[in-house]
């Protein structure tokens, strides 16, 4: 809990302390009471959707593995995990759910229930945090609460992050690393707005004579400043009573002076370390490809590795299917390297040209679903059969 403090100041004429409380509930109160959640935090929250918004943007596929390797395998199961997984919810939307209530409320965790029918896979629930409730057994098992009811681990799907340091089987989140950082930026946020709304910015000030008993009664100084101080037009000059008033310009402190924004931005780019997002998704600094690239394969990859494995032990009944997300969709590669990279490995014979361009964009075309390299590529037993080594005279 943040507590408000009193700054005491003295009556120079009585020596008696006057305590000036700061944040007692006004509009001028700065204080910043109570617990700051982490789905309260701009910053926090911005990070967080971001991911969940990738990951929710990630195509899911349904693999087998064979001899010759892996196969994708479009069937009404992979159709339901990828696009369908609730009857009133699309899969991107889904994602987002259990990505933020796992960050979130669900403080590293995440549960989804799967109904069933007739054996058959009919949706995966996602479940709320507030549902939910740990009853752990020993150190290793568990069982999970849903509204009361209880699983088996082997009934829900877990995902969960940041493993706890007594129960391994149970995410730990990111509250504790982020506690500290949160409650400095809604602080900050809450002393810039008191600090452009505080009436207590005054650029001049005007000293009295305290022996007058007629600068005691408010109305008596409002009626002083009309007659001495106000003026018709700007720029005219105040005459005043030199025995009475002294007049004495100030200049106010600023945000720059309280060093407010250098504050948030260094809290700003804690949030983006922590939660494993760029600095620049948060408004700090320039995109960099390097640094999106790195963070698509350092921090997406893990989170959605863990999700696949998840649901392929769980949801997958067959040895040789898995789950796989595909995540390099989200590097930043731009037209012209795609142009390169594919064309390289269509010349070679890797890809075929509708595979092409099928990544880039485009339909199907006839009579591109063949591989072709070009004629000087031929197996390294033959490079000895080609004519421009053969010199004249040669009878081989």
């Amino acid at each position: 809990m943040v507590g408000c403090m009193k700054i005491p100041f003295f009556n120079k004429r009585n020596k008696s302390a006057i305590g000036l409380v700061v944040g007692s509930g006004d509009d001028d109160a700065i204080c910043v009471p109570g617990y700051t959640s982490l789905d309260r935090n701009p910053e926090i929250m911005t990070a967080v959707r971001r991911i969940a918004e990738l990951i929710g943007s990630i195509t899911i596929h349904l693999m087998e593995s064979t001899d010759r390797g892996d196969v994708r395998i479009k069937n009404e199961l992979s159709r339901m995990i990828d696009i369908t997984p609730m009857p009133n919810m699309n899969r991107s939307f889904w994602m987002q759910g259990i990505i933020t209530t796992m960050f979130l409320s669900g403080r590293g965790n995440a549960i989804v229930l799967p109904h069933t029918r007739g054996g058959y896979l009919r949706s995966l629930e996602p479940v709320a945090a507030s549902r939910v409730s740990w009853e752990p057994i020993g150190y290793t098992d568990y069982n999970v609460l849903i509204d009361g009811r209880r699983y088996r681990p082997d009934d829900i799907l877990h995902f969960a992050i940041n493993p706890d340091p007594l129960y391994l089987w149970k995410g730990r989140g990111l509250h504790i690393s982020l506690r500290d950082v949160a409650d400095n930026l809604k602080q900050a946020q809450a002393t810039t707005k008191g600090f452009l709304e505080s009436k207590w910015k005054p650029s001049v000030i005007i000293k009295v004579d305290a022996m007058n008993d007629m600068f005691k009664d408010p109305a008596a100084r409002e009626v002083m400043l009309n007659e001495y101080i106000k003026t018709d037009g700007a720029g005219k000059p105040w005459v005043i009573p030199g025995e009475q008033l002294d007049v004495t310009t100030i200049k106010p402190l600023s945000l720059a002076d309280l060093a407010i924004s250098d504050t948030i931005e260094i809290d700003k780019r804690t949030v983006a370390s922590v939660v494993g997002v760029p600095p620049f998704l948060l408004g700090v600094g320039e995109y960099n490809k390097a640094a999106w690239n790195a963070f698509v394969q350092d921090m997406i990859r893990p989170i959605v590795l863990m999700l696949a494995q998840e649901m392929t032990r769980k949801l997958i009944m067959s040895p040789n299917w898995y789950l796989r997300f595909n995540e390099l969709s989200l590097l930043d590669w731009d037209l012209k390297t795609i142009s390169d990279v594919y064309g390289a490995l269509s010349d070679r014979g890797f890809v075929t040209g509708n595979e092409v361009r099928d990544r880039i964009g485009m339909s199907p075309a006839d009579g591109l679903d063949e591989f072709r390299v070009l004629e000087n590529y031929i197996g390294w037993d033959y490079s000895n059969l080609q004519k421009k080594l053969i010199q004249p005279g040669d009878e081989e």
